[in-house]
């Protein structure tokens, strides 16, 4: 089985990143695909989100520093075909502790060389910190693709120039040639609100197909299952969030299917 790893990324915080890569995973693996979520953010709120208690574990921290490999890492989830190999607050001193590796933009890329080799994965999900630091350069270095949230707010594209620039550095420099976005996905949409629908069309008028067409909704019930350490597809399954991931989950397999994938603005088929 060829494993791809998808890099979810924003340095803006607050945008349904850690929501995206959770309910997106879980979704995929509902479909049947074996997905390995990494969680790559010291807040390790994607780890509580599918009810890890990282502190009872050895987490990302112990394979990105120390001796152990990114398989015996890997924990089984409660949901059939979803695996995750957690974060704790530890990780935040990687950042330091990677630094002093001559190498520290591929520490992750080759850790996960083996694992990825051993074919057990569809798709490997990294869920990034929000901040343009260490990790989320390993992050992009490993990444083959990376999906980009944006909420469908005022300050949407605010700093999203400056990701778009680390990627296309990461290009031009050959520290990950290849790397390709799987597409921006819209957030926190609000139907009430003039300032969603004026955000979505702008958003859609500058990267065109590069956005996704699903939209994922504002909505309390999302907000509220980590809260209960649960994936919106077991905290509300009926409802728009769950409704929302479930076609995404779809346009995502699409796109794949199709071998479509893009840099820049720009449509690469591989």
């Amino acid at each position: 089985m060829l494993t791809k790893t998808i890099t979810v990324a924003n340095q803006k915080g607050g945008v349904g990143k850690t929501t995206t890569t959770v309910n997106l995973a879980a979704a995929l693996a509902q479909e049947g695909h074996p997905i390995l979520l990494i969680d790559l953010d010291p807040q390790a709120n994607a780890s509580s989100a599918l009810g890890i208690d990282p502190k009872e574990k050895n987490s990302l921290y112990e394979g990105l520093v120390g001796e152990i490999s990114l398989q015996e890492l890997v924990l089984p989830t409660r949901l059939p075909n979803l695996s995750i190999i957690p974060a704790t607050l530890d990780l935040a001193g990687a950042e330091i502790d990677i630094a002093r590796h001559e190498g520290h933009l591929i520490q992750l890329k080759i850790k996960l060389e083996k694992l990825k080799e051993a074919g057990k994965f569809s798709y490997i999900f990294l869920d990034s910190p929000p901040s343009l630091g260490v990790l989320m350069s390993n992050g992009l270095t490993a990444a083959d693709e990376v999906l980009i949230p944006i909420q469908c707010e005022y300050y949407a594209l605010e700093g999203l120039g400056k990701l778009l620039g680390v990627i296309e550095q990461l290009r031009q420099t050959r520290v990950n040639p290849h790397l390709a976005m799987s597409g921006l996905l819209m957030t926190m949409f609000d139907i009430r609100t003039n300032l969603s629908a004026a955000v979505a069309r702008d958003v859609r008028n500058h990267f065109q197909e590069v956005v996704f067409q699903t939209v994922i909704p504002r909505s309390i019930r999302l907000s509220e299952a980590p809260s209960f350490s649960q994936t919106i597809l077991e905290y509300d399954p009926r409802g728009p969030g769950a409704v929302a991931y479930r076609a995404l989950a779809r346009e995502f397999l699409k796109r794949q299917s199709t071998g479509i994938a893009f840099v820049g603005a720009t449509a690469r088929v591989s």
